[in-house]
């Protein structure tokens, strides 16, 4: 079956957003290193791509917009005007600009503000450009000057171009891979490379660093002459470059002597005279020394390139295949979602099998079992491992949220990230983003000071939100702190005197007078802006997180900043547990906060709740778990204790017996037991029976607050 419109249009959706995420994070970080050329040359490049994409798709709109921002730049690299946070505004706002119309039908009102944010373009061109000589401004390149320069790559019409690479000899002291720019261009379309080698001294002569190397490239492809260009954007001016195109039909006539004299290598009236010798043409015009044999070599290669392109096109042949296969494909995440429920009912599969084989004792049938294990445990893990993404995926997003919370607030406040390579469940990361803005536009409008007040404390003038993330076990810590002036105890207090959420002779911690703010509708602002002030964030972040298997703490210092720690699980899918059993039910623990077994001791035997073992020296509060599920009290010898560890201190889970190791594929509970304590989801066990999931940190802070009561 054929692509559809549809598929291909969403291939270059899906690449031009990529491209405008990138491009925001590029301008942000122009903006506070304007001079940094690596950075304007990404900028310019990502433009020229979503131009010369857009164009070939047919979103002229889009080709059109961004070809005047793209031009602007393009002053930028010459150095006729600067980058100051002025130009990065606008181009951000042209950035959000493109995002809109993508996918939309183009409106009156789009294209009106098209042509308002291209007036400022023109205008700060027109106000900052330090060279007014009366050469042609890129930006005043007439709409039909720009259709005629894209027409051929729109309509995908392929030509054949000559590209002669000579680089210099110290091309790769400056950071080039000249290889790899061959390479880019060879992957344009249907190429034929040619590398000369003649200048390669002596092995005792060589010097690694040195580039001896050059290149003729005949390419055919749809591509225009700016795309080749643009892959020797930042190239040296020392390396030589000509790119020029070849009249096909009328090259593929033509014998060798006359691609020679056509370009320039020879004269006619010197080719004629050598010919008249009969010996064979390419042998004498190198034996007289007419042309080198690299240029021999470099016309009878665009002889044959030519002559294979006409072939293909005889044979109705698809052309300009890619020099090298892609490394990367893309993939639905709904079938990546769909991968991973087969790859979890394989794992139940294969826990029935391992059973039958156990009941049977039939070695052929334990053998079988066995295979299967060691096959869909690593399936399991490769499905699991193309589910983790890098969290920085959504780091980078806040970039721009602080850049734009500082304007509004008046605020001078920057971002810094850790920790962005730590991995992460993709699904887990999508429900992360409206949580994490929550808590930074908190730290931007309560915690961080004006510049003024920062000063008049002694503080440097710019605030710092970080965001931090690291693995804890099974579970990910991610941080969001600043250095501003932290919870405001006395105003939380009042608040939530008034709102009647405490009592006047209520006797709380400080710590439980900060977890008010989680509470619904809590707010100490006393004027509703469009950051904050009307109750609603605090109490959905703990939500959101909390429907994700993970909690949200806090931790203030007057004065000093606040620190809102996220704790969530790494994956929501398939997990490592520890099968138990509690009087004739079987459950299991996280295998990842499993610390170690022991047995329980005669003299610790309680029918209480909560009790207290020794182990290792550390006196632990356990929790007796037939007690807590109100099951029958029945007395068993040889309890075990199983200690496990919440990330911050351990508790013991007395159970009645510990059977094993339990590959756990984690299914939800339904609305009736979402909010039973203690317990996180379920799983189908080998025999079909269900084994719920003990949720240890939920169990931790019940025993932590029986200890509580207790003193």
């Amino acid at each position: 079956m054929g692509t559809s419109i549809d598929q291909i249009s969403s291939v270059f959706f899906e690449e031009a957003n990529e491209l405008l995420d990138d491009l925001e994070n590029q301008l942000l970080t122009l903006e506070e290193n304007p001079e940094d050329q690596e950075v304007i040359g990404a900028i310019f490049r990502a433009m020229h791509t979503i131009k010369g994409s857009s164009g070939m798709f047919g979103f002229e709109e889009i080709q059109k917009f961004t070809h005047e921002i793209e031009n602007a730049f393009d002053l930028v690299r010459s150095g006729e005007i600067p980058a100051d946070n002025g130009l990065v505004s606008i181009t951000l706002q042209a950035r959000d600009h493109i995002r809109s119309m993508l996918g939309v039908e183009i409106t009156d009102e789009i294209q009106a503000e098209s042509e308002k944010l291209l007036a400022l373009v023109h205008d700060y061109i027109d106000s900052h450009r330090k060279n007014s000589s009366a050469m042609e401004s890129p930006v005043e390149k007439s709409v039909e000057k720009i259709a005629t320069e894209n027409a051929e790559a729109s309509s995908g019409k392929e030509n054949s171009w000559r590209i002669i690479f000579r680089p210099c000899r110290s091309i790769m002291m400056n950071g080039t891979r000249p290889e790899l720019l061959v390479k880019e261009l060879a992957e344009m379309g249907e190429s034929t490379v040619i590398a000369f080698s003649d200048e390669i001294p002596p092995l005792s002569e060589i010097n690694a660093e040195d580039c001896y190397l050059s290149w003729d490239i005949f390419l055919t492809t749809s591509k225009t002459e700016a795309d080749i260009q643009s892959v020797f954007i930042f190239l040296d001016n020392e390396s030589k470059v000509s790119i020029e195109k070849i009249d096909m039909e009328t090259t593929l006539q033509k014998k060798l002597g006359e691609i020679l004299v056509s370009r320039n290598n020879i004269s006619r009236d010197e080719f004629n005279r050598i010919i008249n010798e009969q010996k064979k043409i390419g042998q004498v015009l190198v034996e007289t020394k007419a042309v080198t044999e690299n240029q021999l070599q470099s016309a009878l290669a665009e002889q044959e390139h030519l002559r294979k392109i006409s072939q293909k096109k005889d044979e109705n042949h698809a052309s300009g295949a890619s020099a090298a296969a892609n490394q990367t494909i893309r993939v639905n995440s709904e079938k990546l979602d769909s991968l991973i429920d087969l790859v979890g009912e394989m794992v139940t599969f294969n826990a029935r099998l391992a059973q039958l084989a156990l009941e049977i004792q039939n070695p052929q049938l334990t053998a079988i079992s066995e295979l299967s294990e060691r096959l869909v445990f690593g399936l399991r893990d490769t499905a699991m491992d193309m589910r983790m993404l890098p969290i920085g995926t959504i780091f980078s997003r806040f970039r721009r949220l602080v850049h734009d919370l500082s304007k509004q607030l008046n605020k001078d406040i920057d971002l810094n990230t850790e920790g962005a390579e730590t991995e992460l469940d993709k699904t887990v990361i999508e429900k992360l983003n409206d949580p994490l803005i929550h808590l930074i536009r908190n730290s931007a409008d309560h915690g961080i000071e004006t510049p003024e007040e920062r000063i008049a404390l002694g503080k440097d003038r710019q605030g710092i939100v970080t965001l931090t993330a690291k693995h804890a076990g099974g579970f990910v810590l991610i941080t969001v702190a600043d250095n501003g002036a932290g919870l405001n105890k006395d105003a939380i207090y009042k608040k939530a005197l008034e709102k009647g959420l405490l009592k006047p002779d209520d006797n709380l911690s400080d710590q439980e007078i900060y977890e008010m703010i989680f509470k619904p509708g809590f707010s100490t602002n006393a004027v509703v802006t469009n950051v904050s002030g009307r109750g609603v964030g605090m109490d959905v972040v703990r939500k959101d997180i909390g429907s994700l298997g993970g909690t949200v703490s806090v931790e203030t210092e007057a004065g000093k900043g606040s620190k809102f720690i996220l704790k969530i699980p790494l994956t929501l899918a398939i997990i490592d547990g520890m099968l138990v059993q509690i009087n004739e039910r079987l459950f299991v623990i996280p295998l990842t906060n499993v610390e170690e077994c022991v047995e329980l001791a005669p003299e610790n035997e309680t029918e209480k709740l909560c009790t207290h073992i020794t182990s290792r020296g550390d006196y632990l509060p356990c929790i007796n778990m037939v007690k807590y599920f109100e099951m029958p009290q029945e007395t068993k010898a040889g309890r075990q204790v199983v200690v496990v560890n919440d990330n911050e201190s351990k508790i013991g889970i007395i159970v009645d017996s510990v059977i094993g190791n339990h590959q756990t594929v984690i299914k939800p509970l339904g609305e009736l037991f979402k909010n039973v304590a203690g317990i996180s989801g379920a799983t189908i066990l080998g025999d079909g029976s269900v084994a719920l999931i003990l949720d240890i940190l939920r169990l931790s802070q019940i025993v932590k607050k029986i200890e509580m009561v207790e003193k």
